[in-house]
């Protein structure tokens, strides 16, 4: 496989700076979907009222918050960037070499045109160049994001995790405990496949579109900038729907939504309705990931205090890794031996699983106070005035 893909990527030739540029951009991506979370946590705890240490300590969630927004406004930017040039890179390479192909056979000497039937030649310079395109397009796009982040993501994902576990005996002790992977493992749950689902669009919506429902080059390329435009709208009015409605019915319309528009994809007679179903997939998965950072920090901070809602950030953003590893070699490997549109079924499904794990969504029980505790209340009535 390794041997493939160097082969492959020698005959870029000229569009090597090009090819240097979109491995660069794919490891900022793998930064940016690092730091996105890690930002989050910080804001959690500045909100919650917890010390904050270390080189992002602050007292305010302001600057917090706009670097969390500019890597989320860098990471729409850049995916989109990497898939539209990437697409281009493999179209022209494609052309290149299906044009050095032809003016290769048209200098070989007669005898070898006699012996062999022209129509097995241009088989084989059309196969041949469909599939160093598809290889391009799918390293590109696809391929070198899921190997940077199986190499850079999930072990930073793990060394992060253990800077909350390994620390000091009595911090150890308020962390996550013994119960807590128990109390978190809905939610984690829940953050593996919605990140199935949105691995699913980032990696095979363009593909989809042009191998399935038969758009253009230019066209493949809408339906992930309109699933990330509805992500960044859906999660700037989304917290006013969590205040509206709760953040249990808010977790559970996403997942409907969600659900929803993989249907619209799967049984899409046209591209522009299977761009209406990736848009409409964005404004429901878009609540579901905040949602559950803050869910599990808030679970994590009500039972077992700060230091247990770091530790649960922490083992929550593992499972955002998981799903994204998981969510494209899936749906490929299905979409190759069965169908692409049956493959969009699976994350479907999976976005389902939201929906009866939507309760851990919700404020944990309040604990019955105990009669000895004074109570918050002061009373006004003929106690107070001595009468």
């Amino acid at each position: 496989m390794i041997r493939l893909y160097t082969r492959v990527l020698e005959l870029l030739g000229k569009e090597k700076r090009l090819g240097w540029i979109l491995a660069g951009a794919n490891l900022l991506l793998a930064g940016a979907q690092f730091a996105e979370p890690v930002l989050f946590g910080k804001i959690v705890d500045v909100l919650s009222g917890k010390p904050q240490t270390g080189p992002l300590a602050t007292n305010s969630a302001w600057p917090l918050l706009a670097a969390w927004v500019a890597f989320g406004l860098f990471t729409i930017a850049c995916s989109a960037l990497v898939a539209l040039h990437a697409d281009r890179l493999a179209h022209r390479q494609r052309q290149a070499v299906l044009t050095d192909y032809f003016e290769h056979i048209m200098q070989l000497p007669l005898t070898f045109h006699t012996g062999t039937h022209s129509g097995r030649l241009m088989k084989v310079m059309l196969n041949g160049t469909d599939s160093l395109w598809r290889l391009w397009l799918g390293f590109f796009r696809e391929h070198f994001a899921a190997i940077l982040s199986l190499v850079v993501l999930l072990p930073l994902g793990l060394v992060g995790s253990r800077s909350y576990v390994d620390a000091p005996a009595e911090a150890q002790e308020k962390g996550l405990g013994a119960g807590g992977g128990k109390l978190l493992l809905p939610l984690c749950l829940v953050m593996a496949c919605a990140y199935i689902g949105d691995s699913t669009v980032a990696n095979w919506s363009a593909k989809y579109l042009q191998d399935v429902l038969g758009s253009s080059e230019q066209l493949s390329t809408v339906p992930y900038n309109m699933y990330m435009a509805m992500t960044l709208l859906g999660r700037a009015v989304g917290d006013a729907g969590v205040r509206r409605f709760g953040p249990v019915a808010v977790v559970r319309a996403g997942a409907v939504i969600a659900a929803g528009g993989f249907g619209v994809v799967a049984v899409a007679p046209g591209a522009w309705v299977g761009i209406a179903g990736f848009t409409v997939l964005g404004l429901g998965l878009c609540v579901i990931v905040p949602q559950t950072f803050a869910a599990g920090g808030r679970l994590a901070f009500e039972r077992l205090g700060p230091e247990g809602s770091d530790a649960a950030v922490a083992r929550l953003n593992i499972f955002n890794y998981v799903g994204f590893l998981v969510g494209s070699p899936l749906v490929g490997a299905l979409g190759e031996a069965w169908s692409h549109r049956g493959a969009m079924l699976v994350p479907l499904l999976l976005v389902l699983v939201t929906v009866p794990y939507a309760r851990a969504f919700g404020p944990a029980a309040r604990p019955i106070p105990c009669r000895h505790e004074r109570p918050r209340t002061t009373d006004v009535g003929r106690g107070s005035n001595g009468l």
